[in-house]
């Protein structure tokens, strides 16, 4: 035989090498990585979806800073660019500022009408470290990676419980405790619904995927969100 089982994979391995850096670029628009060789169509839409839901959080933490200017107000000299930044940050979780709490919990915070604190950061914080534990903390996707269905399936449906809390829990004087889509008196603006609608098809999207893909019954919640508890997420 002229090469050795491990020589004939090295060679193996180094044409595939020779094919990602000069054939594949040539055929295709996209600029084309060395690591993408280790990803399947789905870890790619894994990818692409991820990127979705996480640009449309970080607009929603304008927005919702724009709208609730008091809760920007309670930490001063920081801005909303700082503090996007601090919710943002994966290696800060979980916040001291939110007593340690994590995903729908620190959520909660921002319900309580006990809390003192940042109303937007509990919310927001506490939405992005959940949508990060259901893609299992991680940025990007490879062939041996695996998403659990059922937690983006209760993601999905933990974002339609906390829409339906922010329009309908008040404090004691009735008004909302943060406000997002506009007030009786006020010009019509469902900006805040689009986006946690196009949050929550991202969600279900991925989650049918993984069902598919992992041929896994996803087990449906058949109760109302006015009266559910948010669904456990991994924590």
């Amino acid at each position: 035989m002229l090469f050795s089982a491990p020589l004939r994979l090295r060679a193996r391995l180094v044409f595939v090498l020779l094919l990602a850096v000069f054939v594949f670029p040539a055929c295709s628009s996209r600029p084309y990585r060395i690591k993408d060789i280790a990803k399947s169509d789905i870890d790619m839409v894994a990818d692409a979806h991820l990127k979705q839901i996480d640009r449309l959080m970080r607009e929603l933490v304008v927005k919702l800073y724009h709208r609730n200017p008091r809760e920007l107000a309670k930490n001063p000299g920081e801005t909303i660019e700082s503090r996007s930044a601090a919710i943002f940050d994966r290696q800060a979780r979980p916040l001291d500022a939110l007593y340690g709490r994590r995903g729908p919990d620190a959520m909660l915070l921002s319900f309580d009408e006990a809390f003192t604190g940042d109303r937007v950061f509990a919310l927001m914080a506490g939405l992005a470290d959940m949508i990060f534990r259901a893609y299992n903390d991680k940025s990007e996707f490879y062939m041996l990676d695996s998403l659990d269905q059922q937690l983006l399936y209760n993601s999905a449906r933990n974002i339609e419980i906390l829409v339906w809390r922010l329009g309908h829990r008040l404090d004691t004087k009735g008004q909302p405790l943060l406000l997002t889509n506009s007030l009786p008196e006020e010009p019509p603006n469902l900006s805040f619904e689009r986006l946690f609608g196009k949050m929550i098809a991202i969600q279900d999207m991925m989650a049918l995927i993984m069902e598919d893909k992992s041929s896994r019954t996803i087990n449906r919640v058949v109760h109302g969100v006015a009266a559910a508890s948010f669904l456990p997420v991994g924590f």
